[in-house]
């Protein structure tokens, strides 16, 4: 009897021989066939991919940035172009995996994006895109007071604000704030204050120090004012303080100290306005400086047949508020001058002293009124921003 015979299926030994093949390596222990491996199909790397920040967008700020990003790539270029055929500058990231605008765009413009990258496989891929910027109703422009280049060479005194008037009400006050920047050296605190719906004043805690640097910046272009209206230019300018001169006026003693750099230097004997018009108390910036001047009293309202009305040419005026208050020459007073009050809210003084504080006080120095029987001097009076204190000047910033 023969043994019995055991049958192989012919598809088992087909496998096993596959099997015994693939894990020979009399081949040398080629990779050949496997994906991603040197010399190996590619075909299952994964492309690159481009992307544009905003994209296909209309109606952004010009000062949005355009932000081209690559994925499972690197980018090898990317153009933005504007509808005048204007290429637009920007730069790349350190591993090429984006580009950012670096300039800014223009209003009411529209742009073109064209990108190219290049994958893990070796393969390019191209990308476009198309942004339009908004129109604004209206540009906003940073008026700086002091101009300055008026104060270029004289510099400002120690009381000086910084003033931005836009000439257009800013609804969105907190967002052009935020654009606003005052940098001082030395470092100094400050606080931005709205007077109104067009101005907002900047002033340190206490006096500037003397010979401080101010670099003043406005970046706001691009900003949302608020009612269709946004920022034309961006500004920077810088101011220089100079010596610290501080007149203290006295009601009580007629007199008018003299102090420079904190030390008294001279004192004068003044005369301040009478019951019926009393100068202001507080703080007093001067403003403005003329060696000839005409006061008219219905520069502020008081007109003929009022009997509070004046018209007259004066001396050596500097003005220390916006109603009509100014240091100046009055030969009128000169026997009331020490020893009464007699003028329409000015500080008279005679010719010498007149002549001498013109030469030495400036834009920005200060005057400081004490006991004139008049009331405080309201903030809003074009420098009266020493009026409030220091934690009431915060409240008037829109940041807080």
């Amino acid at each position: 009897m023969f043994p019995k015979k055991t049958f192989f299926p012919l598809a088992g030994i087909l496998a096993a021989t596959v099997l015994l093949s693939a894990c020979s390596s009399g081949d040398g222990g080629s990779n050949a066939g496997t994906p991603g491996a040197p010399g190996g199909s590619s075909q299952t790397a994964t492309p690159a991919s481009v992307s544009i920040e905003p994209a296909n967008a209309s109606g952004i700020s010009p000062s949005t940035p355009i932000v081209v990003k690559a994925a499972n790539g690197k980018l090898t270029d990317v153009t933005v172009t504007s509808s005048k055929g204007k290429t637009v500058a920007g730069e790349f990231s350190p591993d090429k995996l984006s580009w950012t605008t670096t300039e800014v765009l223009g209003y009411g413009g529209t742009y073109q994006v064209k990108a190219h990258a290049q994958g893990a496989d070796g393969k390019s891929v191209e990308q476009q895109g198309q942004v339009t910027t908004l129109s604004p109703k209206k540009q906003a422009n940073a008026n700086l007071i002091p101009a300055p280049n008026a104060v270029k060479s004289s510099g400002v005194g120690v009381g000086q604000p910084i003033v931005f008037s836009f000439g257009v009400p800013v609804k969105n006050k907190a967002a052009v704030e935020k654009a606003l920047t005052v940098e001082s050296s030395p470092k100094q605190d400050g606080s931005w204050y709205w007077m109104d719906d067009k101005n907002v004043h900047y002033r340190p805690k206490e006096y500037w120090k003397p010979g401080t640097t101010l670099t003043v910046t406005a970046k706001i272009y691009g900003v949302d004012f608020g009612n269709g209206v946004y920022g034309a230019d961006d500004r920077t300018e810088s101011y220089k303080v100079h010596d610290s001169w501080i007149a203290k006026a006295d009601g009580n003693s007629e007199q008018m100290q003299i102090f420079h750099n904190g030390s008294m230097v001279k004192s004068m004997p003044i005369s301040m306005g009478k019951d019926a018009t009393p100068t202001h108390l507080g703080p007093h910036v001067i403003s403005d400086k003329q060696a000839n001047y005409t006061m008219d009293s219905c520069t502020y309202g008081v007109c003929p047949p009022d009997p509070k009305a004046y018209r007259s040419n004066e001396k050596f005026s500097e003005r220390i508020s916006n109603d009509g208050e100014f240091v100046h020459e009055n030969p009128n007073s000169v026997g009331q001058q020490g020893s009464s009050n007699v003028s329409h809210g000015c500080i008279n003084l005679n010719a010498a002293n007149a002549e001498w504080f013109f030469n030495n006080f400036g834009l920005g120095d200060v005057v400081e009124v004490t006991n004139s029987g008049g009331p405080q001097l309201p903030v809003w009076d074009l420098y009266g921003d020493w009026s409030k204190s220091w934690t009431d000047w915060q409240k008037g910033s829109a940041l807080n």
